[in-house]
């Protein structure tokens, strides 16, 4: 049986840097690392990086459970 998602507590919530919480926002949204690099003026590497980074603050594992993640943030 798969391990349940967990949940973000508030420290892997602030753990998050602006503008990986940003990267968050724009990957929710459906945005290719290429279109979100395009937005910040970032290289779509660093938009890897940063998503790489945030979904173990968040206790995820995919791009799919981002909008469900960020939202639990907003909203605990």
């Amino acid at each position: 049986m798969p391990a349940a998602p967990r949940c973000p507590g508030p420290e892997r919530a602030s753990a998050l840097t602006p503008q990986q919480r940003e990267t968050a926002r724009l990957a929710a949204t459906g945005l290719t690392n290429e279109q979100i690099a395009e937005k910040p003026g970032l290289s779509p590497r660093t938009v890897s990086t940063h998503l790489h980074q945030l979904f173990p603050k968040l206790g995820i594992a995919s791009r799919a459970a981002l909008r469900d993640a960020l939202e639990r943030l907003d909203h605990p």
